[in-house]
């Protein structure tokens, strides 16, 4: 009691405050009942809404006056309603009366409570207060039942002032003793700077709820896009698996299936999502009345006392590492898909089907190169996407990270978790190595390009012979050198792929890969060879088209 009631000072918070905008209907201008949402997401009592809407052939939003192009389905705003009913709650917990000290029969309503005299008055009895030289100087306040809290337990005195050093109320007297030097304002000063904070606070709340609200219309309109982009990829495989052989049918069905099963999980997820944002939204807005009233009071010692417990900043998900796909995820291959995928490739000549490409494209990130890890030979561009070797030593200053015997480089960007894909321009070149690394590969001794010492990578030798640096490398039959190559590696699934980004065609993947450390993109622009390769690797932006 004594928690709550200490700060109820100088007039009491009325049973409630200002009404909220979001809570209250633009029709009857009251709070809500039975909230509904429109297209145009404006709010109406469902009851409000349908009146305006009987007897006319067009509706539009009495609000923003959008025209509807029909009569939509108004459902109840279930967030709302809990929220409006929380606010109703509030608003119906009245303060019980408090009566004068003095009326000897029947008591009478007191206005005021006196803390020097530590006594309640009715109109009548308080007159002598407003009369008396010497009672004039008592410090009144609005009636309140718990007088005792707003006395100086210690020295019997009002609690006139705030100490900042011990952030608790304190009298006069207590200036004297245990809280001498000590940094201390009236309590009238301190409640209006923490106002000032409350404010920011609820403005800050206020826009944690609008950025909730719009991020699960996005999640909705992204199942709405990634179902229509599922019946488009089902409607273009099974056209493709038609033309096929008999001895595909199988894994069309396998594919279909997992591809059913990505959409369902999707859909799951997105309706987790939108309930835990739901909730979030609903404890939010909760916070946001509670700091209204209390924004609004002139109760400073009330306000004083929740100011921690309601200012602190709410407890919530970090929704900027949330990630909303609306394309189908690349479904990783089984035996029987790997199968299916080289009958593609023969019976296709080596082309992707045209949006495989494009699923793995959707995890590219921004690629710089790390001067700190460059061989003395390389020059870098100034915005460090290009890379070449001058062919004679730079003046550079040691570094652990720096590649001391081979002209490689990384990029500043590690991976430890997920997916991610990136483009490098390749043209003209007449050797050349690229893919990953681990973070823990031995910089200062010559390069074993193979996955047991920590590389996975594709390189160019001789203008066109191509190879896969496993363990033993793997020659690779290229009909076309690629211009530009792309690397996507999934980190979970152990994957790392390259593709022909300009044939649309895969090019090499190890797969079944353990990653247990941080992986880097590795390039190597290979030695100048006395201007027969001093075409520079280029890392360049990735051109495709994400909805969200």
């Amino acid at each position: 009691m004594m928690f709550l009631s200490l700060l109820i000072f100088s007039v009491m918070a009325s049973s409630s405050g200002p009404l909220n905008d979001e809570l209250q209907c633009s029709i009857c201008l009251d709070v809500f009942t039975d909230p509904v949402t429109t297209p145009c997401v404006h709010n109406f009592c469902r009851t409000c809404l349908n009146k305006c809407w009987t007897n006319t052939q067009t509706c539009c939003c009495p609000l923003c006056k959008e025209t509807l192009s029909r009569r939509p389905d108004l459902k109840i705003n279930t967030t709302l309603r809990e929220v409006v009913k929380h606010f109703k709650e509030k608003l119906s917990l009245g303060r019980s009366e408090v009566f004068c000290d003095i009326c000897d029969e029947r008591k009478q309503k007191a206005v005021k409570s006196c803390l020097t005299c530590q006594s309640s008055y009715c109109e009548t009895h308080l007159e002598p207060h407003h009369r008396v030289p010497r009672l004039k100087k008592h410090k009144l306040i609005n009636a309140v039942e718990n007088l005792e809290d707003y006395i100086c337990q210690k020295h019997e005195r009002p609690l006139e002032l705030f100490c900042r050093d011990d952030q608790t109320c304190v009298c006069l007297s207590c200036t004297e003793g245990d809280h001498r030097n000590h940094n201390t304002v009236p309590i009238e000063e301190e409640s209006q700077q923490k106002k000032n904070q409350l404010v920011q606070t609820q403005t800050d709340v206020q826009q944690m709820i609008q950025n909730r609200m719009k991020m699960i219309q996005e999640i909705q309109h992204s199942v709405v896009i990634r179902k229509r982009n599922t019946e488009e990829e089902k409607s273009a495989r099974n056209q493709l698996f038609t033309d096929l052989i008999c001895s595909i049918e199988r894994c069309q069905s396998e594919l279909l299936k997992m591809m059913e099963e990505q959409q369902k999980a999707a859909e799951k997820q997105a309706e987790d999502l939108i309930k835990e944002l739901q909730q979030e939204i609903t404890d939010l807005k909760r916070r946001n009345t509670e700091l209204e009233q209390l924004s609004h009071t002139d109760d400073h010692l009330y306000l004083l006392q929740m100011f921690s417990s309601l200012c602190s900043r709410p407890h919530t998900k970090n929704w900027t590492e949330i990630s909303i796909d609306s394309d189908v995820d690349v479904i990783p291959m089984s035996r029987a898909l790997i199968q299916f995928k080289k009958t593609l490739d023969e019976t296709l000549d080596g082309k992707l089907i045209p949006s495989e490409l494009k699923l793995v494209q959707k995890f590219a990130v921004d690629v710089t190169l790390d001067p700190d890890t460059a061989h003395p030979y390389l020059i870098l561009s100034d915005d460090e996407k290009q890379v070449s070797d001058g062919d004679t030593e730079q003046d550079v200053p040691e570094n652990p990270k720096r590649f001391d015997s081979c002209s490689c480089i990384l990029a500043k960007e590690g991976f430890s978790s997920g997916r991610f894909y990136y483009e490098v321009q390749v043209k003209g070149k007449t050797e050349w190595d690229l893919g990953v690394a681990r973070e823990s590969i031995n910089r200062k001794e010559a390069i074993d390009l193979s996955p047991e010492d920590g590389y996975w990578t594709v390189i160019l030798r001789n203008e066109n012979h191509y190879k896969a640096c496993e363990s033993p490398s793997v020659s690779l039959s290229l009909k076309v050198n690629p211009e530009i190559v792309g690397v996507f590696v999934d980190y979970e699934e152990g994957l790392v792929s390259f593709y022909d980004v300009g044939l649309r065609s895969h090019i090499y993947s190890f797969t079944g890969q353990t990653f247990t450390e941080k992986l880097y993109p590795y390039f190597s622009p290979c030695p100048n060879d006395k201007g027969k390769n001093s075409k520079p690797l280029i890392i360049t932006p990735v051109n495709t088209n994400k909805l969200l």
